[in-house]
């Protein structure tokens, strides 16, 4: 099951909004791939995994960490509290002092996805 969501506010994240939204607020399948592989790769606790996946998708991870948001956490929540901790840390490096609540006070877009993160 799969539901999407933005949240958008003013601001610009580069890589992200590399992507298209269109006038219903939907992805495209690009891009709710890309989201999802990022998240699935975060909880993955493989910090090669994750690289690979922000490579392939051409994102950069403090992008990332600032502005994806996994089943209603941050990336770098969502990873910790699944046990994810490598990936997590890995993130939390990139952020370079930043941190999530910088987010909002930047006024930053920020991208949403839903998927069922069960282990398959």
């Amino acid at each position: 099951m799969k539901t999407l969501n933005v949240i958008a506010t003013t601001g610009l994240i580069a890589a992200l909004t590399a992507f298209s939204v269109n006038a219903q607020g939907a992805y495209s399948n690009y891009m709710e791939t890309a989201l999802v592989d990022t998240c699935k790769a975060a909880i993955s606790d493989s910090t090669l995994k994750l690289r690979k996946t922000l490579d392939e998708y051409n994102l950069k991870a403090k992008t990332v960490a600032l502005g994806l948001v996994c089943n209603g956490e941050d990336v770098i929540t969502f990873a910790t509290n699944r046990g994810a901790n490598n990936t997590a840390d890995y993130m939390n490096e990139k952020l370079d002092g930043a941190s999530i609540t910088d987010l909002a006070a930047n006024e930053q877009v920020t991208y949403e996805v839903t998927f069922d993160d069960a282990p398959e």
